[in-house]
This record gives C-alpha cells, structure tokens and sequence, in this order.
C-alpha cells in the first residue's frame, strides 16, 4: 500500500519536472527564435525590403479582444492605444506559443537532441497562421491576395518563416550543448 503511495508522488514530482522543463524550454526558444527571426527582418529592412509593422498587429489583436476579428484594411481600422507594444509582446507570445506547439509534437528526445529537419519543417508550416488566419482577418486576404505583389509577400513570409525554425533548431541546439 505504502509503495503505491510513492510511485504515485513520483510520477507526480516527474510529470511537474517535465511541464517546468517544458514551459522554460518552450520560453526559451520562442523568445531566442523570434529574435533570430528580428534579427533576419532587420537585415531585410536595411536592404530596403518592406517588413511587417508590428504596431497592426497590435491593433489587429486589440480590436479582436473587443470582438472584431476581420477588417477591410488593418490600417485604415481605428488606432488602439499602445498598439506597437501589444503587437511586439503578441509576436512574441506567438514565438514561445509556436515552440510549445514544436515540443509538444517533436517530444522529449527532440529536446535532448535537437536535429534541424523537425524545426525546419515545422516553421515552414508555421507560415500558414499568417496566410491564411491573421492576413485574411487584416484585409490582406488568403495568401496576401488582396496586395499589390501577393506571391511575393507570400515567398517574403514563407523565407522569414523558414528563419524562424532555424531560430528554434538554434536555440535547442544551444541550450542542448550548455547542459
């Protein structure tokens, strides 16, 4: 009897290790990956390349709470007070959300050795939450449709996206050899 009692807080003290390995693991990583991803969009604006403005994601996610999902154009939609820094933390809060979502599907040995190809991939795929929920709920339409060089924005998301699973490759990698 007294033995079952132990297995069962064992079990229990395992399974609270793996969630705070899990949530550090997974803040670590989003943080580290979006800002290898903002490092890679810096590099894009200083070459004259157009880049995303935060601040209407912000706006985006503000009038969302208040229950407006979609808009005819972000831009002309009303201003949201602190709308650039609700949309930094938003991109950021995305980054660690996507890691999770990475972790939870790679599982614990990905963790322990990390391989790019999973991270990759799963970056790649990320590209479709912007594609096909955030634009279209901006007034971009489905794969940036309603903008004037569509494929073009849609390469530009799907390239900073494949940054962004190298960005989470890197960071497992790096947290991997400082064990």
């Amino acid at each position: 009897m007294l033995r079952g009692k132990f297995n069962s807080v064992n079990a229990q003290g395992a399974s609270i290790m793996m969630t705070t390995t899990l949530i550090s693991t997974s803040l670590t990583m989003g943080v580290g990956a979006t800002l290898f991803m903002d490092a890679w969009t810096l590099l894009l604006k200083r070459l004259g390349v157009r880049t995303l403005d935060y601040a209407m994601l912000g706006r985006w996610v503000g009038h969302l709470v208040r229950g407006q999902l979609s808009h005819e154009a972000i831009t002309q939609a009303q201003p949201v007070a602190n709308e650039r820094a609700w949309g930094w933390l938003m991109h950021y809060v995305i980054g660690v959300a996507f890691a999770a979502l990475l972790l939870g599907m790679v599982g614990e040995r990905w963790r322990l050795v990390p391989t790019l190809g999973p991270a990759l991939a799963f970056g790649l795929c990320s590209v479709l939450v912007p594609l096909c929920v955030m634009q279209p709920a901006m007034g971009a339409g489905f794969f940036a449709s309603r903008t004037p060089a569509p494929v073009r924005n849609c390469l530009r998301s799907l390239a900073t996206h494949a940054v962004f699973g190298i960005g989470l490759f890197l960071v497992a990698w790096i947290c991997m050899a400082a064990r």
